[in-house]
């Protein structure tokens, strides 16, 4: 498992659109399998949860990226996941912090901390 949890300033919708696309965008076998948003009060929530498939490891991983907004501000939480062969061997190759890693690059850029 690997985590990340990063603010910065910015749009929440267009932020949430440019991680969908330049994650989705990051490998062949990188989908977006669901997201969900959600406006509780002056704070929008927006939930994408992604796969992707690496073959060095023959398994599959997964990252659910959570943006809290409100007005200009936004904390985005991120958990890799998966990633481990077999039922009781989890080793994953660095499968769940290489997808984290994608999206941190892509927050750095936008001048997140």
């Amino acid at each position: 498992m690997a985590r990340l949890s990063m603010e910065g300033r910015g749009n929440g919708e267009e932020l949430a659109n440019q991680i969908a696309m330049e994650i989705g965008e990051s490998g062949m076998s990188v989908e977006l399998v669901d997201s969900v948003t959600r406006q509780v009060g002056d704070v929008t929530i927006y939930i994408m949860v992604f796969e992707k498939y690496f073959m060095r490891s023959s398994n599959r991983a997964s990252l659910t990226v959570v943006l809290t907004c409100r007005q200009d501000q936004i904390q985005v939480d991120a958990i890799g996941a998966g990633g481990g062969q077999g039922v009781f061997l989890r080793f994953s190759w660095g499968a769940e912090e290489s997808f984290v890693g994608v999206l941190e690059r892509i927050l750095r850029r936008e001048n997140f901390a």
